[in-house]
């Protein structure tokens, strides 16, 4: 075979390969279930709870894509990662969506063949202190120890900050979740940072006496938190963006959970469409017209699960904030569904 015809049948055989590879829609139907990535526990936005079923604000992301594409959103299995192995998961194909409380940053969004569909909560980098410490502010943490999880951005964002604030600290970093939230309790060091929402989580379901800790004030870093997919899947990129897009939407329009079959008989155009009274959109996704009457309808809109898992329905308390609908001054913004 000369090298023109070896060139030739490599592109076939390259081609065919491609060609049978199958969409991760198609790989999600045939198995059943979707297969999400969470934390390892993470009150608040997934975390096992007394009864072993998964719970959260990024569980309900996950359940949210199985209601759209099974209507059923029950259909979903989690695989619980720690930070070090979420995107090595992801890009092996070991789940189909990561759903942990990921920032969304340059370099994951471009280099390590992952994609952000969208963001599910606004956060920032804090501190957790104990009280006896007597600080008030970020700025009076000169000379402390900080505990911090490896493979996060809070190691790198921590020193950018310490250097342009002038302050020295030792920090004490650990592989695992588990150990840094034990070596927080247990004194070694004196202060724990990372995520704001996830101090706030820590502090009621992790310490024996939450009022003995205190989140400080300041926030030194934008921290926009949401599901990550593979790249070169258009179609599931779309599916989950879409879901997260619905989930917003209908909180927008006031579609919730209790009164979305009421809604059926709206003659508002927008809520037409989005529940597929109006057809086109499920089609657009290459599912049922139903898929988001369906997410609604068992998850709830975005005000919904965010109140139910991390704001006033929740111990955790954390107010809407950035995490508002922009016309209640946050930055969630539903796209048009048309």
């Amino acid at each position: 075979m000369n090298k023109f015809n070896t060139l030739l049948a490599g592109l076939v055989l390259a081609a065919i390969g491609s060609t049978a590879q199958a969409s991760t829609l198609d790989t999600v139907k045939q198995r059943g279930h979707v297969v999400c990535g969470t934390t390892t526990g993470f009150a608040g936005f997934s975390a096992p709870d007394d009864k072993g079923e998964w719970k959260g604000l990024d569980v309900d992301l996950c359940k949210s894509v199985a209601a759209a594409i099974f209507g059923d959103a029950s259909k979903f299995k989690t695989v619980p990662l720690n930070s070090q192995q979420r995107f090595t998961a992801l890009q092996s194909g070991e789940i189909d969506i990561l759903t942990r409380n990921t920032t969304v940053t340059q370099q994951r969004d471009t280099a390590l063949g992952l994609q952000s569909p969208g963001v599910n909560f606004y956060d920032g980098q804090g501190f957790l202190v104990s009280k006896k410490l007597g600080v008030k502010s970020a700025k009076e943490l000169n000379g402390a120890t900080i505990c911090m999880q490896t493979g996060t951005s809070n190691e790198n964002t921590m020193a950018d900050w310490a250097r342009a604030n002038n302050i020295k600290y030792t920090p004490v970093v650990f592989d695992q979740f588990n150990e840094v939230v034990s070596a927080f309790a247990s004194g070694r060091c004196d202060v724990y940072s990372t995520d704001a929402s996830g101090l706030a989580s820590i502090r009621i379901s992790r310490l024996s006496n939450p009022n003995d800790y205190e989140v400080l004030p300041e926030l030194i870093s934008k921290e926009p938190l949401g599901p990550f997919v593979r790249q070169g899947d258009d179609q599931w990129y779309n599916i989950v963006k879409w879901v997260l897009q619905a989930q917003f939407n209908a909180e927008e329009l006031g579609v919730t959970s209790a009164n979305v079959d009421e809604q059926l008989k709206s003659t508002n155009p927008n809520i037409q469409r989005l529940l597929g009274v109006t057809p086109g959109a499920g089609k657009n996704l290459g599912l049922d017209e139903k898929w988001a009457y369906n997410i609604v309808k068992q998850v709830g809109n975005y005000g919904e699960s965010f109140e139910r898992n991390v704001g006033k329905g929740s111990p955790l308390q954390i107010p809407r904030g950035l995490n508002n609908l922009w016309t209640n001054g946050g930055l969630h913004y539903g796209l048009p569904i048309r």
